[in-house]
């Protein structure tokens, strides 16, 4: 199953930029023999001990979404939609962001929960927790199976090797240095591939947009191509291939802009994560904040080099214009550098590509053995070990789900665009889990039997939607049936989950102290710093709030 004949997808690479490959894979590895030398229980394994600063896990935070989902998927949705796409940025992601560090995080990291099901557990009961858990490893498995297959076409274009080849070893890289540093590695890794990515990102789209003639002649080639809507934000039917421009946007708004940013910035693991390991709750609480102004930015080096692929790729340009090709939009990115970058700087742009897929990956694999060895083992098949035992599962953990990575890479090959099956998954996993969360954390009178009720139905409803989207049924495109799929889960696991507490009893409230808005004091959902994390310039409402500024006026200035 290979996208392009080798000949067409192999990069022209010289020795120079083996080197620079090379080089990258030593410095990662090294990062994760130094990070051993930190790991003396489950908690530094899985959680880093709880010890990093904000600007270590804010940087982290960010670069853990940037892996094949954001450059392969986005880059391919800017060739395919155009402009539109800034909505899974702006409206898609930095609010929600936002609420996480204002909102949540004090709650999060305040209940001293090691996981997002752990959390549910103490809020609800087990079983939600549970089915939280088993829900959260299968995503995670397949999510992860996105980054690897990235990586996969990656040492594909790079080495010539098939993708049955390529794809193992993409994965034994990524397990070295996981394995050997658990999330310190990930981590710290996570930090310096950010500023690898930015490598590869800059140069990409200065030299794409100096050989289409900058943004005045872009805008002529797309217009020309694929249509003027696609230099548009607004309305977005192109992205949404919804024809009626207020359901487009109400799909958006709601479909995107809340159920699915919500539910994955605000109950993703992977993402969570990176927050919990902080050193402090100001710490924690600002790690989204601060990720989410390079988030703002990352828009401009990835969407418009997507939209220069569309127009400057002649395979591409046959898909716009409603022809055959032998390529897919996943191949926007690949195809391009090989078109506008020299040796050299392909060597640091193709080792910024296999950075931002093994920060993508090893996010999904460490999110999955903290969840897996607490959530699943420790509290349910194998409680009272002593601690060594939970560390050695972990490590087991991760190499199990490297491997089950492997398959699920394979699965996401047969999807023409990335986003399409990614959109999928968020759609069954993420919107009824925020269904469920939302609702448990500002009503007190939710019970344990619908948490985990609210689950199960709102995940039957997106499938269900899915399916019929795919079966013809209903006439939607695969991205308008996610976030058809995403508000039907969503509205779905709240009309369930509140027929079902009405029904059975909540619990009492001296159990609730700390885990719902209404029975936690206005003192502890703020925690005022002292310290070294005072400062007007740390509290994360004033930054909150110069991040949405920041997106308005991005807003403002796109058309």
């Amino acid at each position: 199953m290979t996208l392009l004949a080798q000949t067409d997808l192999r990069l022209d690479t010289t020795f120079v930029d083996y080197v620079f490959v090379a080089f990258y894979f030593l410095l990662v590895l090294g990062i994760g023999v130094m990070a051993r030398r930190s790991i003396s229980s489950s908690l530094d394994f899985l959680l880093s001990g709880r010890a990093l600063p904000a600007w270590v896990t804010g940087i982290a935070f960010i670069s853990a979404n940037l892996g094949a989902i954001e450059l392969i998927g986005m880059t391919a949705n800017g060739a395919q939609y155009g402009v539109p796409t800034v909505h899974y940025y702006w409206i898609g992601a930095i609010p929600a962001m936002v609420f996480l560090g204002i909102v949540m995080m004090p709650f999060y990291y305040g209940s001293k929960a090691r996981s997002v099901p752990e959390f549910l557990r103490k809020r609800f009961n087990t079983t939600t927790q549970r089915v939280n858990a088993l829900t959260f490893a299968l995503a995670s498995v397949l999510i992860a199976g996105v980054n690897l297959f990235a990586l996969g076409l990656v040492m594909e274009a790079l080495l010539g090797w098939s993708l049955q080849v390529a794809i193992p070893i993409a994965a034994l890289v990524v397990l070295s240095y996981t394995f050997l540093g658990g999330l310190s590695a990930a981590i710290y890794n996570e930090v310096l591939q950010f500023f690898v990515i930015l490598a590869l990102l800059i140069p990409l789209t200065v030299a794409g947009l100096a050989r289409v003639g900058g943004w005045a002649g872009l805008q002529e080639k797309i217009t020309a191509v694929g249509g003027a809507e696609q230099l548009s934000s607004w309305p977005g039917t192109s992205l949404t291939e919804i024809a009626n421009p207020f359901l487009s946007v109400l799909g958006i708004v709601f479909g995107l802009g809340f159920v699915l940013s919500f539910g994955y910035w605000t109950t993703n693991f992977a993402e969570v994560q990176r927050a919990l390991s902080a050193k402090s709750m100001s710490a924690a609480r600002r790690t989204p904040i601060i990720g989410a102004f390079p988030k703002a930015l990352i828009p401009i080096v990835i969407v418009i080099p997507g939209m220069v692929a569309g127009v400057l790729v002649p395979q591409l340009t046959t898909l716009k214009t409603g022809g055959q090709s032998d390529v897919t939009y996943n191949n926007a990115l690949s195809l391009l550098m090989g078109e506008v970058l020299p040796n050299g700087v392909l060597g640091v742009a193709l080792a910024g590509l296999l950075a931002a897929f093994m920060a993508g990956m090893a996010a999904n694999v460490s999110s999955l053995n903290t969840v897996f060895t607490y959530d699943i083992w420790q509290d349910w098949i194998r409680p009272g070990r002593d601690d060594r035992y939970y560390l050695q599962v972990g490590r087991a953990v991760t190499v199990i789900g490297c491997l089950l990575a492997i398959g699920t890479a394979f699965l996401a090959g047969s999807y023409q665009n990335l986003m399409d099956y990614i959109q999928a998954l968020f759609s069954f996993f993420n919107a009824p889990l925020f269904a469920i969360f939302i609702l448990g954390l500002f009503w007190k009178r939710m019970t344990g039997h619908a948490g985990w009720t609210g689950l199960i139905s709102g995940t039957i409803a997106a499938v269900t939607v899915d399916v019929l989207v795919r079966s013809g049924v209903l006439a939607l495109s695969s991205q308008a049936g996610s976030f058809v799929g995403a508000s039907a889960a969503f509205v779905v696991g709240i009309v369930v989950a509140v027929i079902v507490s009405m029904v059975t009893a909540p619990k009492p409230d001296a159990e609730l102290v700390g885990l719902v808005w209404a029975l936690t004091s206005k003192e502890d959902r703020s925690h005022s710093t002292t310290g070294e994390d005072a400062g007007w310039y740390r509290s994360p409402a004033l930054l909150g709030g110069l991040v949405l500024l920041l997106t308005v006026g991005l807003y403002l200035v796109v058309p």
